[in-house]
């Protein structure tokens, strides 16, 4: 079984990194790839109440992200309606490329310790089609938003999947990692812009033309009431769970719910004619829900290999054969640029007891930057890049040969540079 499985997923996700060449939405292989392997689980296990209940249990972990991923997006998309993006894009000045590079991966590494790096992926790539006429252009911001995401994420307990994980589980604290983190996170971003910045030289931004007439004009109002309303939402869903303990999706939903009725108070004097494109409704039908259809093929299919240890296993293997934390952690981190990381760092919690490796220990911050980081070296490795994949239909291959490089030495610079402050600040 455990051989089937493992290469039914192989395959899958071959045909997930070949989708162009082979013509075949990458929707369709993870869906494809999930219902083979959930089957291939539930024939050779013969205990349907056991694998309906696991099943149960993964379905509840993706349908949470799913409904963030959609509340997220649907926001956004409400905002860009109201063309509430100007009130961004009318204070950048900046008529270099590589000067806006800089800027967008600072606002981008800041937003993301705030919000979390998949929705600040989604806002900042919805605010590049704002800024940008090449695609060309759009595509290699999109690459960097996702290095810039992902390290933003890393260094706050609410600002990636895996590092809140860690958070809850108690391997970490809000305080200490933010403390541990922040410098290695930050030379993961500032390496591969220092490298962007130079390719690009002095090329000038080509900004899109101005559509006039194509919508029903907004007022200034209207912009800033929904643009400062649905960040306002987004910063608050954090605070929510930490307040409520609940779910971060039942935060969005509910804030949703709350833009949804702003939104409908504000039109309320215009005609059905005029304020349909501004409705929450036409949001709705504007997401795009082929990459969110394949996010939840990509998590079902991952959680496989979850509940048959694979996983597991493989962690126990790297603890036996090589031994060393930082050699390990660092493999665990490019692990999580083909696997899931969320998997992985479930099951590393699984591998180390806290007896053995208490809170804030050199294991749990250097898994929380890893597993954070190293998800930006392939397109698929993290949220934030499955996201961007989606919105900027980014080629797999392309990425590869662009982008991963750069996010590949911004990982081991900063792997290094967290390793250099451990050794000087807990020196004997």
């Amino acid at each position: 079984m455990l051989s089937a499985i493992v290469i039914v997923f192989v395959l899958a996700y071959a045909a997930i990194a070949l989708e162009h060449p082979l013509k075949v939405n990458k929707s369709a292989s993870a869906l494809i790839g999930a219902g083979l392997l959930w089957t291939i689980y539930a024939l050779s296990m013969n205990d349907p109440q056991l694998v309906s209940s696991q099943l149960g249990e993964s379905l509840m972990s993706t349908a949470q992200i799913v409904f963030f991923l959609m509340g997220a997006m649907t926001i956004v998309e409400v905002v860009d309606a109201h063309n509430g993006f100007e009130v961004i894009t009318s204070r950048i000045k900046t008529a270099r490329l590589s000067s806006l590079m800089w800027l967008v991966g600072f606002v981008t590494f800041f937003l993301s310790a705030i919000l979390d790096n998949l929705t600040t992926t989604i806002v900042m790539i919805s605010l590049m089609k704002k800024l940008l006429a090449q695609r060309d252009d759009r595509l290699y911001f999109a690459g960097v938003i996702v290095i810039a995401a992902n390290a933003g994420g890393a260094w706050t307990p609410i600002g990636d999947v895996t590092t809140t994980m860690l958070w809850i589980g108690g391997q970490i604290t809000a305080v200490e990692i933010m403390k541990g983190l922040f410098i290695p996170s930050l030379i993961n971003l500032i390496v591969p812009l220092a490298v962007t910045g130079w390719v690009l030289g002095t090329r000038s931004v080509i900004a899109p033309q101005k559509q006039e007439d194509t919508h029903v004009h907004t007022s200034v109002f209207e912009r800033n009431c929904m643009f400062y309303l649905g960040l306002a939402i987004l910063i608050c869903v954090p605070a929510f769970k930490t307040w409520t303990h609940l779910p971060p999706f039942m935060g969005i939903l509910f804030g949703l719910g709350i833009l949804w009725m702003v939104g409908d108070l504000v039109h309320k004097e215009k005609h059905d004619e005029e304020k349909e494109h501004l409705t929450l409704v036409r949001a709705l039908t504007r997401i795009d829900m082929s990459s969110i259809v394949f996010f939840v093929g990509i998590l079902l299919s991952v959680a496989t290999l979850e509940h048959t240890h694979i996983l597991k296993s493989l962690a126990s293997w790297l603890d036996h054969t090589i031994g060393r934390q930082d050699l390990i952690v660092m493999l665990i981190g490019l692990a999580s640029a083909v696997v899931d990381n969320v998997p992985l760092v479930a099951a590393s919690m699984g591998m180390y007891s806290l007896a053995q490796f208490p809170a804030d220990s050199f294991l749990w911050e250097f898994m929380a930057y890893c597993a954070g980081t190293g998800g930006s070296i392939l397109v698929i490795g993290s949220a934030a890049g499955v996201a961007a994949m989606g919105l900027e239909k980014i080629d797999f291959f392309w990425y590869m040969r662009k982008i991963s490089g750069l996010a590949l030495i911004g990982y081991i610079a900063g792997a290094f540079a967290y390793m250099v402050q451990y050794s000087l600040l807990h020196a004997a």
